[in-house]
């Protein structure tokens, strides 16, 4: 067959996909070491990758003996109801074992939560600059996204609130939000809670909660009891380091697990990334490490754009987005010298970048690359 045979724009049977999947725009990655060597002719061991907001430190030493456990039975299905691992989330987080959804990482989650409830005629809120994730599995649905404009690059709670019709199923919030780091306070989420009608999901992603301070730290868990209508996204691909295993976890009501089980795939987390959970989720150890690395990382980053005079979001996640003149052409000169940040012109912030926290050597090299870049 011929290549333009191949192109989906020639295929008589692409053309009877849904208009709203045809208008999808997929998902854009950070781009891999492998590629950016590739195209550059670099050597992989020279670039510094602090784009896609992953651990440096890597995954905890428990885990990796558990993956190599896991390995010896890797010809068996996994378990496809996740027993070990719902014993484990249940116990640490004081859930039952019936709230908990189990998904190819927290991305999974929001897909279940949007396949489950929204439809063809319904809305899902959320907001300006939120995570990428929430209205492509809207659209992917056939659903309405209603993009609320962001406050100082956060969610804007009342505003949302007034964005609420009959057709709305689904709350999207982000918090802390990626990619602007931006946190909103506790109260105020509860605030906005129980405004928020008992019709309408709430769907709270809390990715990036493990790099909360104590006092932040979320509460969220503690008001599934009172919000039937509350979902809470977690992942192991940020503080835990398990982004290449894809594994996360939704808590919410018994009978709303009930109904992402339900279009779930049997085995959408397989046996090693079960085994890592399980032993990672038992590190704390491992999570305090990391979180140290990130408050320093974080200041060794902010005092650096200081240093230069450049505008930046403060964050409380484990990146930081930044303004300059010219982005596009600045993270180009970033991966010509071997530094991979994160364009976020898809997030309507076409005059910022986002760099992902490192370790300090890696940070001081993003710096050192910035500052140069700069004064040329």
């Amino acid at each position: 067959m011929s290549a333009s045979g191949n192109n989906p724009s020639n295929s008589s049977v692409a053309k009877l996909a849904p208009e709203y999947i045809k208008a999808i725009a997929p998902y854009q990655g950070g781009k891999p070491i492998s590629e950016l060597a590739r195209e550059m002719g670099l050597q992989v061991e020279d670039i510094v990758k602090l784009a896609s907001n992953e651990n440096p430190l890597g995954i905890s030493p428990k885990a990796e003996f558990a993956i190599q456990e896991a390995l010896l039975d890797i010809a068996r299905y996994p378990d496809g109801n996740s027993f070990a691992l719902r014993e484990t989330v249940s116990k640490k987080f004081n859930v039952a074992n019936n709230q908990i959804v189990f998904g190819n990482g927290s991305n999974d989650i929001l897909e279940l939560a949007a396949r489950a409830f929204l439809t063809a005629g319904c809305e899902a809120i959320y907001s300006q600059h939120a995570f990428a994730v929430y209205p492509l599995v809207t659209q992917a649905t056939g659903a309405t996204g209603v993009v609320v404009p962001a406050k100082n690059f956060g969610h804007d709670l009342p505003a949302m609130l007034a964005a609420i019709t009959p057709k709305t199923r689904i709350i999207f919030i982000a918090n802390p939000n990626n990619p602007t780091g931006t946190l909103l306070g506790k109260a105020e989420l509860l605030a906005f809670l129980k405004q928020v009608p008992k019709t309408v999901l709430v769907v709270l992603d809390e990715a990036y909660d493990e790099y909360l301070s104590a006092t932040n730290k979320s509460e969220a868990i503690t008001w599934l009891n009172e919000f039937d209508n509350l979902i809470i996204s977690r992942t192991l691909s940020k503080a835990y380091g398990l982004a290449g295993l894809r594994v996360g976890f939704g808590l919410c009501h018994a009978d709303i697990a009930d109904l992402m089980n339900r279009v779930r795939q049997p085995f959408n987390v397989n046996s090693v990334a079960q085994a890592a959970a399980v032993a990672s989720l038992a590190d704390d150890d491992f999570v305090e490490r990391s979180y140290a690395l990130n408050q320093a990382g974080m200041l060794q980053l902010t005092q650096g754009f200081n240093k230069l005079g450049l505008e930046y979001i403060p964050s409380f996640a484990n990146f930081v987005s930044f303004k300059v003149s010219n982005a596009a052409a600045v993270n180009q000169k970033f991966l010509q010298n071997g530094v991979i940040v994160r364009p976020i012109a898809n997030y309507e912030m076409p005059d910022y970048l986002r760099v992902s926290i490192g370790l300090f050597s890696e940070n001081a090299r993003f710096l050192e690359v910035l500052e140069a870049i700069i004064k040329n």
